[in-house]
């Protein structure tokens, strides 16, 4: 594309990337000089150019310009950027059925039901903390939501590989930092809101205006699906400009379950739906995956697929890996990896765990709590814990440059009158549960889900991951089946 199809008066100049990272080489490329939380794009201009930059979109004066480089000064960039990603990559989500989902938990488990179930109609991608997915293509994360050139540029490959449909994990980060504004969303989905990322928004409140945001994007075509029996339900309503669609358990709604029944292989309720009722088999298990299972049939039957041929396609959903992911290799006790990382989404494992388990048996949880992230509920984390547990053992989680023992120390301060222990490696912790439980006891290993790393002082290592680690430990040292191999 011609610089001059994107700025009025600009010369003629094919362009043929766009880039705000000036590390990275580019060819021919817009550089765009984005203000961010720990750095500025205008100081980094020359390693841009140097790198391949033909263009320098900027809002401060820039000194000692180079001649042969377009310099456009803009009043905002982080604006320019989002309007030139969308045309450049030519209005890629005007093109697909966007599903964005936003709140605190929920939101991988939803978008991915949306991905399983669309796909089997048609064909659907998927954006967001486990994966980027479309087709045959599956690549490894960056963020929950990306950066809008990424976002953009994918949207397009998903296009240009046949997708109809994307559903996509749409954090509070992503929409504060404007990540997602020119995305042309069809449909959004609320999940809940509780304590989290206070250390980035400052207060429940700001937290909550993030969210809002993407409510407000969406124009009068489109359908919100909100969650009647969280309590920003009626807030978030006054927002939506588009037509608003409830979902729940405990109060009327337009999707209602009732008559739960909660296994540990599967659920059953009755759906409750203009009127009808429709007798539901699923292969999601607990109580809130009852109420993310709820989110996603609204989406997708507001968006036009046929509600009974989408209850026929629950009952042998993907694992969404790291999402209350049974591990079963024939262990006498229940075995359950979950990425449950906010006093909310211990909470409703703990429940879930404490219905499955039988009177006298134990309630073992392994998990941390992610350095360099808010502090304050890491006290809230032992509370909550010694509340469910029997046995509590912490250790690592993301810590950063922080001393994991520290980190474990603020955890510990909130148990009251539960057994607990600290083991820092990861692995060994996950072991020491596993060779404590007992027949019908459960253990619960939490924190990082179907993570393959840990982040540490120095950076991103490489870790077997919860769900791995476990299956290796049950077969090694609880059933004694020695394999070929290194499990670490």
């Amino acid at each position: 594309m011609k610089l001059s199809e994107m700025f009025d008066h600009a010369p003629e100049i094919e362009i043929e990337e766009l880039s705000f990272d000036s590390r990275i080489k580019t060819k021919n490329s817009i550089f765009f000089c984005v203000s961010g939380i720990n750095s500025d794009g205008h100081d980094f201009v020359d390693q841009a150019i140097d790198n391949g930059a033909l263009c320098i979109v900027h809002s401060k004066p820039i000194e000692n310009k180079r001649k042969c480089i377009v310099y456009i000064k803009v009043e905002n960039v982080l604006a320019t950027m989002n309007r030139l990603a969308n045309k450049f990559y030519d209005y890629p989500s005007r093109k697909l059925q966007v599903y964005g989902v936003t709140g605190t938990n929920g939101k991988s488990t939803i978008a991915k039901i949306i991905r399983d179930v669309h796909s089997r109609f048609e064909p659907c991608g998927y954006m967001g903390t486990i994966s980027i997915s479309y087709g045959d293509v599956t690549l490894p994360p960056s963020l929950t939501t990306p950066d809008v050139l990424t976002i953009h540029s994918t949207l397009k490959d998903m296009v240009d590989h046949g997708m109809k449909a994307v559903a996509m994990e749409v954090s509070s980060h992503g929409l504060e930092l404007g990540r997602v504004n020119t995305v042309d969303f069809n449909t959004v989905i609320f999940t809940n809101l509780t304590y989290d990322h206070l250390d980035f928004h400052g207060t429940f409140e700001n937290y909550f205006e993030a969210k809002k945001k993407l409510f407000k994007m969406v124009n009068k075509n489109g359908v919100c699906i909100l969650n009647a029996d969280d309590e920003c339900c009626r807030a978030l309503i006054e927002v939506c400009n588009a037509r608003v669609v409830t979902y729940g358990v405990q109060n009327d709604a337009d999707y209602r379950a009732d008559d739960i029944r909660l296994g540990t292989q599967h659920s059953r309720f009755k759906l409750l739906h203009q009127d009808r009722e429709y007798e539901v088999k699923t292969n999601l298990i607990a109580l809130y995956n009852i109420y993310n299972l709820l989110a996603a049939i609204a989406a997708m039957h507001e968006s036009g697929l046929e509600l009974e041929k989408v209850l026929d396609c629950l009952d042998t959903l993907d694992q969404v890996d790291g999402r209350l992911e049974r591990i079963d290799e024939g262990q006498p006790f229940n075995v359950f990896v979950d990425f449950a990382h906010t006093p909310d989404g211990l909470q409703k494992v703990f429940e879930y765990a404490k219905l499955i388990t039988q009177p006298q048996r134990k309630i073992i949880a392994v998990f941390g709590s992610a350095g360099k992230r808010d502090r304050h509920k890491r006290k809230v984390f032992g509370s909550v814990a010694s509340e469910f547990c029997d046995m509590i053992i912490l250790t690592e989680d993301d810590p950063r440059d922080e001393d994991p023992r520290e980190i474990a120390n603020e955890i510990k301060a909130g148990i009251v009158d539960t057994n607990n222990i600290y083991i820092e490696n990861r692995y060994d912790a996950i072991r020491q549960a596993i060779e404590m439980a007992n027949v019908d006891d459960t253990v619960l290993i939490l924190g990082k889900g179907d993570e393959t790393f840990i982040y540490r002082e120095n950076g991103r290592e490489p870790y077997i991951g919860d769900h791995r680690a476990a299956r290796a430990i049950i077969r090694r040292y609880y059933l004694g089946i020695e394999e070929d191999g290194k499990d670490e």
